[in-house]
């Protein structure tokens, strides 16, 4: 006998109502990296583009920065709080297995029965919360949905690591995604590569630490290999982007790639060719690269800071441990 299911209504599509950030409370600057690496700032501007990086005092952790992210931008949102239907937390650094950072974070917010959960695609991550916030939203699954990138990636940094200690900092960007009559969030495109997963990893395992066959796990890279990755794949993948948007290199306002270098985001912009009046997020500068709150983090700058406006035409794209990547273009609220 044959039956049919009830599905939950549609929608057109989704738009990102307002940001929320939050910075580490500490302003880290080169020359106080340089000794155990045997290096200097001059070294670390030219190779990174970091002048200083922001990152939390040791009793300020990854749900203290999430919760002052998110807040800001549920207030900004001007949604009414029982709406909000979707928690997505993208994280590499929250040090519990369970429960995930989101149902916490539903807790502190005061919407515990809300779909919640968080994901780790790393420096790709906000934007695959984004993506899946759409979904949930296009499908009918949820009202509004909050999504935040969030760090404190200073906990996983050893002081004398070359490829990668001195980029690092910590921080949390929030975005509140709900439903829009014309679609202002375009297709995602992503993915992952993992035949060079092991390009951006840990040092051991956590079971490995507490066998006491490691010291406390710490990020480490190639950093050639990641550098030739990210300019040639991304600058693909954000063609791909835009044609499934069915806009050009011309509609470009702003474009805000994940915060790893600024040498990548400069090699980035000459492979696409960008008009040179798009707006270009630098935040690496001065707070460093913070993996998932990077693109959110840029994003919050360049609006607070009137570089970008209402209307404009974002390109976002992450990219980095897994290797995963992923992107959209949108509408900026």
């Amino acid at each position: 006998m044959a039956v049919s299911l009830t599905t939950h209504p549609t929608v057109a599509g989704s738009q990102v109502l307002a940001y929320g950030a939050a910075r580490g409370d500490l302003l880290v600057p080169n020359d106080d990296l340089v000794g155990p690496i045997d290096s200097s700032d001059e070294w670390i501007r030219q190779r990174t583009g970091i002048v200083t990086r922001t990152r939390a005092s040791e009793d300020v952790g990854v749900k203290d920065l999430s919760l002052t992210a998110a807040k800001e931008a549920i207030a900004r949102s001007g949604i009414d709080l029982e709406t909000l239907d979707a928690i997505i937390v993208s994280t590499i650094s929250f040090p519990y297995a369970t429960p995930s950072l989101a149902t916490l974070l539903a807790g502190e917010l005061g919407r515990p029965d809300v779909i919640a959960y968080d994901i780790s695609a790393a420096c790709a991550g906000f934007a695959y919360g984004i993506g899946q916030a759409d979904a949930l939203i296009r499908s009918g699954s949820a009202r509004n949905v909050l999504v935040i990138g969030a760090e404190k990636l200073s906990d996983f940094v050893s002081p004398t690591d070359r490829s990668i200690s001195f980029l690092l900092g910590d921080g949390a960007g929030a975005a509140v995604v709900g439903p829009s009559e014309t679609p202002k969030v375009g297709p995602t495109v992503w993915g992952s590569d993992g035949e060079n997963w092991s390009t951006i990893r840990m040092t051991g395992s956590s079971i490995d630490f507490r066998d006491g066959k490691v010291e406390w796990p710490t990020l480490e890279q190639d950093g050639r290999t990641v550098f030739r990755w990210a300019v040639w794949h991304t600058a693909q993948k954000v063609r791909e982007m835009l044609e499934k948007s069915g806009l050009g290199i011309e509609d470009v306002d702003v474009f805000v790639p994940h915060q790893a270098n600024m040498r990548i985001i400069d090699e980035l912009a000459k492979q696409l060719k960008l008009p040179e009046d798009v707006v270009i997020g630098r935040d690496i500068a001065e707070t460093g690269n913070t993996s998932a709150a990077s693109i959110p983090l840029a994003t919050h700058r360049l609006l607070e800071e009137g570089a970008a406006k209402s209307g404009d035409v974002l390109v976002q794209f992450g990219f980095g441990a897994g290797l995963a990547y992923a992107g959209q273009v949108l509408i900026l609220p």
